[in-house]
């Protein structure tokens, strides 16, 4: 279990630093997706850019982990509005995918509970 961990842990580093520097290189896909009620979504794609590699790096270190993990589960949480907002938009097409209401839904209800569990799985110490 250890090693399936760790394998893990990596996988989440690569996915957030990866996430977070797509923030940066493709950020029109990102303003689309935002709620229209939120303001500034230019500085909210680049804070949500820069919390995806802090805590992607901060997970690389095991001093640093617990608080990284929890701070990606805050900040999913926080992405919980984009999400609920996806259903009420779709369909629309979102780079070259046509974002449905099933897959909006699945993102919600599937996708983000289990990204939280999975960083949740990083806050108990081995």
């Amino acid at each position: 279990m250890r090693t399936f961990k760790k394998i893990s842990l990596v996988i989440q580093i690569i996915f957030y630093m990866v996430a977070g520097v797509n923030h940066f290189y493709n950020p029109p896909s990102y303003y689309r997706i935002i709620p229209h009620y939120l303001p500034y979504p230019i500085l909210l794609n680049i804070l949500a850019g820069c919390f995806e590699l802090l805590f992607g790096g901060m997970l690389i270190f095991p001093k640093t982990r617990t608080v990284a993990a929890c701070g990606v589960i805050l900040m999913l949480i926080a992405f919980l509005p984009v999400h609920i907002s996806m259903i009420g938009d779709a369909p629309f097409k979102l780079g070259s995918l046509t974002v449905t209401p099933l897959i909006a839904w699945v993102r919600l209800v599937v996708l983000q509970p289990l990204l939280i569990l999975w960083a949740w799985w990083y806050v108990k110490r081995d």
